[in-house]
């Protein structure tokens, strides 16, 4: 029977696969659905542009104005293309899903320590038929931050983050490979068990050549 690989060791699998192979930018179109006591409310259509390792922008609908900007640790919110609203506000999606190839195998153990995850903890599961890694939990059902890695893709498949809100639960489904690296096309969250958005990806598009003052927020609507 092989040995169980640590936490540790799936991490630097994982880098050792994608470091420098990763796509640079990815783009897509992306169907939003919004939830309320697991029924849809509401549909809308985003447009997503990411330069990684640490930069997204998202427009909400068709020439709004309206959208946010994740730059590093900080979060801008648009309106009617002004700021109304800067944050400390990390979005570590963009780290696990992409961002954390573009950085050293040591920065990458010291942002998941900067995540709360305790990589001294990890163990083997199944999810969706599919054998996973599970990354800062000793055992399912642990109500810890965790990272749920498919075995052979060595992709996150599923996220759960605890703090003072509660649980927080993130799937990332149906993976496509674009330009020689996978993106996720469909997407699930969940606040304490409840279904609060689903995301569908159309038109998805690996590097491209983007122009890194859109991610500026002093340049919004400029």
């Amino acid at each position: 029977m092989p040995k169980q690989l640590t936490s540790t060791e799936v991490i630097k699998k994982m880098h050792s696969r994608y470091h420098n192979k990763w796509h640079t930018s990815l783009t897509f179109t992306q169907t939003t659905g919004r939830y309320r006591n697991d029924t849809l409310v509401k549909t809308d259509v985003w447009h997503e542009r990411i330069v990684y390792p640490d930069m997204l922008r998202i427009d909400f609908g068709e020439q709004t104005g309206n959208g946010v900007i994740y730059r590093g640790d900080s979060s801008y919110v648009f309106r009617n293309n002004k700021v109304v609203r800067s944050t400390r506000d990390e979005n570590e999606l963009i780290f696990f899903l992409g961002g954390m190839y573009f950085t050293t195998i040591d920065q990458v153990f010291a942002h998941f320590n900067t995540l709360h995850f305790d990589l001294s903890k990890g163990h083997e599961s199944t999810w969706k038929g599919k054998g996973v890694y599970v990354l800062g939990s000793a055992s399912d059902g642990e109500k810890v931050n965790q990272l749920w890695i498919d075995k052979e893709k060595l992709v996150a498949v599923r996220y759960f983050k605890y703090d003072k809100n509660g649980k927080m639960e993130a799937t990332f489904e149906e993976h496509k490979l674009v330009e020689g690296a996978w993106s996720e096309t469909l997407c699930k969250f969940y606040i304490n068990d409840k279904l609060l958005q689903t995301e569908v990806y159309q038109d998805i598009k690996a590097n491209q050549s983007i122009d890194k003052s859109v991610f500026d927020p002093a340049l919004i609507g400029k």
